[in-house]
């Protein structure tokens, strides 16, 4: 139950979002540049390290709502998210992806720069500045929208189907569009 009274219906971040929308609007539109706009990750690459932060943090709504919005844009679908949720070591990933995962995984422990052999480990990998840069603001922006929707209690979709259809209209209109 959540810890404050939301009149509406949705479930996570939704029902934030829409209670809010001073607010929501400009999450949404932080989302829509963040996963959607022009990046040096694809929009399925920047879903996938979303999905593995929330699941890092222990957020369902968002670690289920971005893994699907990640298995919509990724050759591999649901297999490769679930893979990757369970270890990311094994999971069958491009050794930059992978590298990036890792930046990921640190991005999400308490504050500390980064260690320069993960940061060596992905250049080696083939990754750039850009995508570097990329991961880390993904990953850092799904640490503060997790603390969002879990310090608020909110409430899960009552079926796993709400995903899938999530995902079909987030990838179609976008996340600004769920506001409306």
């Amino acid at each position: 139950m959540p810890h404050i009274q939301i009149d509406n219906d949705l479930p996570g971040i939704g029902g934030l979002l829409r209670q809010r929308p001073d607010t929501g609007g400009l999450i949404n539109t932080m989302a829509d540049a963040l996963l959607r706009g022009p990046m040096s990750l694809t929009p399925g690459e920047r879903e996938l390290i979303a999905a593995y932060t929330s699941e890092r943090n222990e957020t369902p709504f968002c670690a289920g709502s971005h893994s699907a919005f990640a298995a919509a844009q990724l050759e591999g679908g649901k297999e490769l998210v679930q893979a990757v949720l369970i270890d990311p070591e094994s999971a069958p990933l491009t050794p930059r992806i992978r590298a990036l995962i890792r930046i990921a995984a640190e991005v999400q422990e308490p504050v500390h720069v980064l260690a320069d052999e993960t940061i060596a480990a992905a250049r080696e990998a083939g990754a750039d500045d850009a995508q570097i840069h990329d991961t880390v603001l993904v990953a850092s922006a799904f640490c503060m929208i997790n603390r969002y929707v879990t310090c608020l209690g909110t409430d899960l979709p009552e079926s796993p189907a709400y995903y899938e259809e999530a995902a079909r209209r987030i990838i179609g209109e976008g996340y600004a569009a769920t506001l409306t």
